[in-house]
């Protein structure tokens, strides 16, 4: 079949992007690739051949199994490998200059996480940091509206997978909320409390964190992936002013006191906060291709490594003898 000259022109404006590993969240990376006008989803990368090619052929790209048949076919790539992983993966497609999207976490540890950061900084490529909450309108719409959060509880409850098991609680789930926290306050963190239990597996299955920030702040977040239900919520607690977020839903809803003159009781005002409905993952995926152009990411290695040290800390606060 010929490819007519205006489709190839289409194809070569496109950005090449492979996405390394494609296990339950590389595929749906994959996905939303395929659909996006302004990527060519090129190759697709898993250590499972079966796997690669069952991907590939569903979304239209060649697959292979090392990472490195990828180096020089294309302009992009997100990482969605086990996170012990992340910094063999990373650092090599950068030295090869090829922008990164890489999951959250970031990487394992501080040190790799530095790395990885220095590594896009020497070979002057992107290095974004996949915190799809970051991308929830609900989440944005939260962001927007909160200004003095005093009181913040957070529960991110699922079911068990036999995924990310490399990783303990805080890392898999609970790295979410804590950036998500983070942004809301934006001040530093001066204590924190935090328990953890091992379920199903030898590592943290179920957490609760306790943090207090400068100024007085506090949130309460609890994690789990051994619960019957999921659940994605998070309520802020202002002078004024709650706040409840649902982010399955991608709800917003604000309820308000309204004080009167005199002395009967007050009135609430509920306000369903203004939200567009999108996938969060495929924005992100469009902050990403728009970065690979030369604007900045959303969550930029810097933030992914922010993140990525309140969830050390909370780990470390775990497994301090008392």
């Amino acid at each position: 079949m010929t490819v007519s000259s205006s489709n190839q022109e289409e194809r070569r404006a496109r950005i090449r992007v492979a996405v390394i590993g494609v296990g339950h969240l590389g595929e749906r990376h994959a996905r939303v690739y395929s659909e996006l006008p302004g990527a060519d989803l090129t190759m697709v990368v898993d250590i499972d051949r079966e796997r690669a090619e069952s991907v590939g052929s569903a979304y239209g790209a060649s697959a292979v199994t090392d990472f490195r048949d990828v180096i020089g076919d294309i302009d992009a790539a997100s990482v969605a490998v086990p996170t012990v992983n992340h910094h063999e993966v990373v650092v090599e497609l950068l030295r090869c200059g090829i922008d990164v999207l890489v999951e959250k976490p970031i990487a394992p540890d501080r040190a790799q996480a530095g790395e990885l950061i220095s590594a896009a900084r020497q070979f002057g490529r992107c290095l974004a940091v996949g915190h799809t909450e970051r991308y929830n309108p609900a989440v944005e719409a939260l962001l927007e509206r909160a200004s003095d959060p005093r009181f913040i509880e957070v529960h991110r409850l699922g079911s068990f997978s036999s995924r990310s098991l490399d990783i303990d609680v805080v890392l898999d789930l609970m790295i979410h909320d804590l950036d998500i926290v983070a942004a809301l306050v934006r001040r530093p963190v001066i204590s924190i409390e935090a328990i953890g239990v091992p379920v199903l597996t030898p590592r943290m299955d179920i957490a609760n964190a306790r943090l207090k920030f400068e100024g007085g702040a506090v949130a309460n977040l609890t994690a789990s992936r051994v619960s019957q239900d999921k659940v994605r919520k998070l309520r802020v607690f202002e002078r004024d002013r709650y706040i409840s977020l649902d982010y399955i839903q991608q709800e917003a809803v604000a309820y308000r006191v309204l004080p009167k003159d005199n002395a009967s009781r007050p009135d609430i005002r509920r306000e369903l906060l203004t939200v567009r409905r999108e996938e969060p993952l495929r924005r992100e995926l469009e902050d990403f291709l728009e970065a690979v152009k030369g604007r900045v990411p959303r969550v930029r290695g810097e933030e992914g490594l922010q993140a990525l040290d309140l969830a050390l800390r909370v780990i470390e606060e775990m497994e301090t003898p008392d």
